[in-house]
C-alpha cells in the first residue's frame, strides 16, 4: 500500500483534499472554523480556483516559493490551498520567530513573496527592503480602514488577490512526485533546514494514520492545540480532517489552556490534538505528541478511557513531515 504512494503519475494534492469532498457531495459542509468565520467545501474549493489565478496575476508561476506567516484562521487552508492548486509551493513558517531568523528563511528559500497576518507584519518589516528574492507581500485579514504596507515591498490585500482571480476551475499540472510544499525544521542542531514534501505525502499519512491509525470519520469535528505551521498541526487541522471530509475549528490565539478549553466548550471537538493535561470529556480521541505522557498522567484518565502508545512508524513522521506528531513515542488516548 506504502508503494502505491511512490508511484509516478500526474497528480496535484487538492484532488484529494478539497475537489474529492466536493464531489462526494459535502460542497456545504463546514470544513473550518474560527472564532469570526466558517469556510465550506464548496467555498474553499471555489475560492482556491480564484486565489490560484488571482496569484498568477501577480506574476507568481508554478514552482515559485511563497512564505505563510499567517495565524490560524479559515484564511490559512485557503491560502495553502489556492497555492497548492496553482503549483505554487507553500511554506508554512513558525509565527514565533524574530526577524532575523525570518530574513536567513526567506533568503534560503529564495521565497519571491509572503502572505501574512497583519500583526505579524512588524516580525519582517525590518528585514524586508534587503532581502534579494522577496518581490511582493500580501495581507490576509487587514481591517478595511487600515493601510497595508509592509517595507517598500508592494504590498496587496489577500482579499483583492481572491477577488481578482477568475472563477473558472482549473488546476495547474503537476505530478505526484513533485515538491508540493516546504516545511522548515526548528534548527536546534544549526541553522533551519528547508524539509520538501511531494504532492502524495499529505495523502499517504491521511490514509496511513489519520484513518489507519486514529479512524477518523467525516463526523468527527477536530481541534489541535499545535499550529498549522507545525508539521504536527498541519495533518491534525487540515489533511487528516479535509481527507474523510470532517471539520476543523482553528484558534488564532495562542494556546493557553484558558483559550483550548474554551474552544472546546464552544464547539465540543470529538477529536483532541494536545497536551495530556488537557482532558476534557467531550473528546472520542486524544493524541499527545513531542513528549512521553507520563505514567501518573496516563493512569489519572478517567476509567472508561484507556491510553495506548502508537508506533511512530506509521507514516514516516519525522519533526518535519506531515505526520501527526514529532515524537519517537506518541500516545494516543481513545474512548473505551
Amino acid at each position: 500500500m506504502i508503494s502505491d504512494y511512490a508511484l509516478h503519475r500526474p497528480y496535484n494534492a487538492v484532488a484529494d483534499f478539497v475537489d474529492a469532498p466536493v464531489a462526494r457531495g459535502l460542497a456545504d459542509k463546514i470544513a473550518f472554523t474560527d472564532p469570526a468565520r466558517s469556510l465550506s467545501y464548496g467555498a474553499l474549493q471555489a475560492a482556491t480556483f480564484r486565489l490560484g489565478h488571482g496569484l498568477m496575476r501577480l506574476g507568481l508561476r508554478q514552482e515559485t516559493r511563497v512564505v505563510l506567516l499567517m495565524l490560524d484562521t479559515v484564511d490559512y487552508p485557503l491560502a495553502f490551498w489556492g497555492l497548492i492548486r496553482a503549483g505554487i509551493v507553500p511554506i508554512p513558517l513558525n509565527t514565533l520567530l524574530n526577524s532575523e531568523q525570518y530574513a536567513y528563511i526567506l533568503e534560503d528559500s529564495r521565497a519571491e513573496a509572503v502572505v501574512i497576518s497583519p500583526s505579524l507584519i512588524g516580525s519582517i518589516e525590518p528585514v524586508v527592503d534587503r532581502l534579494t528574492s522577496l518581490r511582493l507581500v500580501i495581507v490576509a485579514g487587514a481591517d478595511p480602514r487600515a493601510e497595508c504596507r509592509c517595507g517598500k515591498l508592494p504590498t496587496h490585500r489577500f482579499e483583492n488577490v481572491l477577488g481578482g482571480g477568475a472563477p473558472e476551475p482549473w488546476t495547474a499540472q503537476t505530478l505526484s512526485d513533485e515538491v508540493a510544499f516546504w516545511l522548515y525544521s526548528s534548527g536546534l542542531t544549526g541553522d533551519p533546514k528547508g524539509v520538501k514534501h511531494v504532492h502524495t505525502s499529505l495523502i499517504a499519512t491521511a490514509r496511513l494514520y489519520g484513518e489507519g491509525v486514529l479512524g477518523i470519520t467525516a463526523e468527527d469535528v477536530v481541534f489541535s492545540a499545535a499550529k498549522l505551521f507545525f508539521a504536527y498541526g498541519l495533518g491534525n487541522s487540515m489533511s487528516f480532517p479535509m481527507a474523510v471530509g470532517a471539520s476543523a475549528v482553528l484558534l488564532p490565539d495562542r494556546p493557553t489552556p484558558d483559550a483550548v478549553l474554551d474552544t472546546m466548550r464552544r464547539h465540543r471537538p470529538t477529536i483532541f490534538f494536545g497536551s495530556p493535561a488537557l482532558m476534557p470529556d467531550c473528546w472520542r480521541i486524544m493524541t499527545s505528541a513531542a513528549a512521553p505522557v507520563p505514567t501518573d498522567c496516563a493512569s489519572a484518565f478517567p476509567p472508561r478511557r484507556r491510553c495506548r502508545p502508537i508506533s511512530a512508524s506509521a507514516g514516516g513522521r519525522s519533526s518535519a513531515s506531515t505526520s501527526s506528531t514529532a515524537s519517537a513515542r506518541p500516545r494516543c488516548c481513545t474512548s473505551s
